[in-house]
């Protein structure tokens, strides 16, 4: 009888290994890295342009300690392109729990700032939960929504998303971040809307939004109910009249308009910014790094900035339209439509066309927490991306 020589490194791990080249291959390929350039190409000119905004405060530059916030945020980009969505779907209950208590712990705990309580200091590193938040906020909506997705037509579907969702809005809104709290209640809107709620039910939702807004900012207080802290008001105050106090609840947005109309085209410079580097413009890091950019760069500079967040918003829309299924489409649409608000909200107060709302500017204000969530955001963006890529083909 014959005995036939086996190679068992021919017939067993060749094919295994040829196998997982070829589905790492097909993963790498699958990446938008049109995407991850333009988001690559933000960091570095948001790091760039921190490095002169700051230059001249009293501790020196800031942009060494963003770029290691940007590593950190880089490397949870990639953790998050590996793994799959539906596991966000799949423990949409503990991530809607977890966030909710670590919100109750910072009201609890967190010491007062600035007369807020958003932060939370752990081995030196101060972050802040709400900016997390907003990723696992719209991980939860989504998959609670796809969940009832052939009931979407039933008003009490959308309108129990709602009442799920305003615990957090609510929880974010007395700390108080009135500008967090309005991130929140966008992505609640991308995600009702690329869910497929009925437009009536919009319209409805709309109405009722509109009617409290009106009841919080003039109905309430005219009977002595004040909802929104003195300074809150103040800047709503100010926005609808901007040449009512220059010297106090004005002068912030007076001073951000002043410095992006002196920045003209090409800009003045690190030296000439006089507005950012005299200190004239409060928070020109944070708050109003826009501001600052504009001054130093010019109409030029920030073209530039406003074409790579526009990069970024339309390749986030065709990951929305080539999503595997519906919870991946949700989950892009409330993260891309967080992302430009954001960015309208952030550009808007500083020209002085939206209130000032202290929503910090992606990938450009200085501050860890924003940078590592908004690349945590794109990572996610990055796994529907890949998922999706057998769909387009």
């Amino acid at each position: 009888m014959a005995i036939e020589a086996v190679d068992r490194r021919a017939r067993g791990l060749r094919p295994t290994r040829t196998s997982e080249a070829v589905g790492a291959a097909a993963f790498v390929r699958r990446i938008d890295w049109l995407l991850l350039g333009a988001v690559i190409a933000l960091v570095g000119y948001g790091l760039w342009a921190i490095d002169g905004i700051t230059r001249h405060d009293p501790g020196g530059s800031l942009a060494g300690r963003q770029a290691l916030y940007a590593a950190a945020g880089f490397v949870l980009l990639a953790g998050a392109t590996l793994v799959d969505p539906d596991v966000y779907r799949r423990y949409q209950r503990p991530i809607y729990a977890g966030t909710l208590a670590v919100m109750l712990f910072v009201l609890a705990s967190a010491a007062a700032t600035r007369g807020s309580r958003r932060w939370i200091d752990v081995g030196g590193f101060t972050f802040q939960p709400s900016e997390f938040g907003k990723v696992l906020f719209t991980l939860f909506l989504a998959g609670f929504l796809t969940d009832r997705a052939r009931r979407m037509n039933e008003l009490r579907v959308p309108l129990a998303a709602i009442g799920l969702g305003a615990i957090p809005i609510f929880l974010v809104f007395v700390q108080p971040d009135i500008g967090t709290a309005l991130t929140y209640g966008a992505a609640l809107t991308a995600v009702l809307f690329v869910a497929g709620v009925r437009w009536t039910h919009l319209a409805l939702f709309g109405s009722i939004a509109l009617i409290a807004s009106l009841a919080v900012l003039w109905w309430l207080p005219a009977t002595g109910v004040n909802v929104l802290k003195p300074y809150q008001a103040h800047r709503l105050t100010g926005f609808l009249h901007p040449d009512s106090d220059p010297s106090g609840a004005t002068y912030n947005v007076n001073q951000s308009i002043t410095a992006v109309g002196a920045g003209q085209l090409r800009g003045r410079g690190v030296v000439g910014a006089t507005q950012t580097r005299l200190n004239y413009l409060p928070e020109h890091a944070t708050d109003f790094a826009f501001a600052s950019l504009a001054e130093q760069r010019g109409f030029f500079g920030a073209a530039i900035l406003m074409l790579l967040y526009l990069l970024v918003v339309w390749r986030g829309l065709k990951i929305v339209t080539s999503a595997r299924d519906l919870f991946g489409a949700i989950v892009a649409g409330g993260l891309v439509f967080m992302f430009l608000f954001q960015v309208f909200v952030n550009v808007g107060m500083t020209i002085g066309i939206a209130p000032i709302t202290g929503i910090p500017l992606p990938f450009m204000s200085v501050g860890g927490s924003s940078m590592i969530t908004n690349l945590a955001a794109i990572g996610v963006l990055q796994a529907i991306c890949v998922r999706g890529g057998r769909r387009r083909s």
